[in-house]
């Protein structure tokens, strides 16, 4: 047992991260490492962010993404955020370009804190999501769930942020939903043949979205970037909303912004909660005890 890989436990906006330091290492973290450190409440984690040196030229860091099942995402924007305080708090850097499994993403950490992240373009093409079947028009796809005559919910929208989203329309609180009753039905459904993530999603303003999600691989959680970039794209491609909106998950509030050069700019804060070494084998992990309250690795 080898707890050589630092780590720090941070969350963004409530989505919990674990941000693992796997520069000069060999070698990925596993996914027994990560179901073990997922059954431990005190590193409990709804994505695992390992940072790894580059591979290409240009780039700062290659971050691969872990769920809390062992599977692996392409895209979390809060982790990234969380990535983004730790690499600045120790490099003194404001400006981070990564290469993640979705492709090149920039970020930025502002001078109040905050950090935006460039997490691409969204395709809405149904390969590209992909979905099982054809769909000539992805604003609204045959899928719903509860009595056919009366169903829960119905007619999401369908995205692809780097990982697939299933957005579901609704007009009443979306604490009124079972989401972790329908979350994992809708998420395995034959129609995503990668799973999806599934949001439900409220349009309050044209300037503002309440959202919940069931995320790929994790279930429930307190926010999600990506599903948050997914409700803001698909409502302002229905006119539902502008282009630029406050998206609020349970964990608080995200501005999402979708330019006219049609990448989509996420803005919220990251926390750091504590720091500590890990074996990238097994999942056991030690605490730093001692060690300062800072927001680095």
């Amino acid at each position: 047992m080898a707890l050589d890989v630092p780590f720090a436990k941070m969350n963004g906006l409530g989505n919990l991260i674990i941000v693992a330091d796997m520069r000069g290492r060999d070698g990925p973290v596993s996914p027994e490492a990560a179901i073990a450190l997922n059954a431990d409440p005190a590193t409990r984690f709804d994505q695992l962010m390992a940072i790894h040196d580059p591979r290409i030229d240009g780039t700062d860091n290659y971050i691969d993404i872990l769920n809390s099942d062992g599977s692996r995402a392409q895209a979390c924007g809060n982790g990234t955020r969380c990535v983004v305080q730790a690499l600045a708090a120790e490099t003194g850097k404001a400006v981070f370009t990564f290469q993640t499994p979705a492709g090149i993403l920039s970020a930025e950490e502002h001078a109040d804190g905050l950090i935006s992240v460039d997490m691409g373009r969204p395709r809405f093409r149904w390969d590209q999501i992909p979905l099982e079947e054809e769909f000539a028009d992805t604003t609204g796809i045959e899928l719903q769930i509860g009595p056919i005559d009366a169903p829960v919910l119905h007619t999401p929208s369908v995205a692809n942020i780097g990982n697939p989203h299933a957005v579901f329309w609704v007009k009443n609180d979306v604490w009124t939903y079972d989401l972790e009753r329908f979350g994992p039905l809708l998420e395995n459904h034959p129609i995503f043949p990668e799973k999806a993530n599934i949001t439900i999603a409220q349009v309050v303003a044209r300037d503002h979205i309440i959202i919940r999600t069931w995320e790929r691989g994790a279930g429930l959680t307190e926010a999600c970037g990506s599903a948050a970039c997914a409700a803001l794209v698909c409502a302002a491609r229905m006119d539902k909303t502008e282009r630029k909106a406050t998206v609020t998950p349970p964990g608080g509030d995200l501005v999402i912004e979708w330019r006219d050069d049609d990448k989509i700019v996420m803005t919220g804060p990251a926390e750091w909660e504590f720091s500590g070494h890990l074996d990238a084998e097994t999942g056991a992990w030690s605490r730093d005890e001692n060690a300062p309250s800072q927001e680095a690795i």
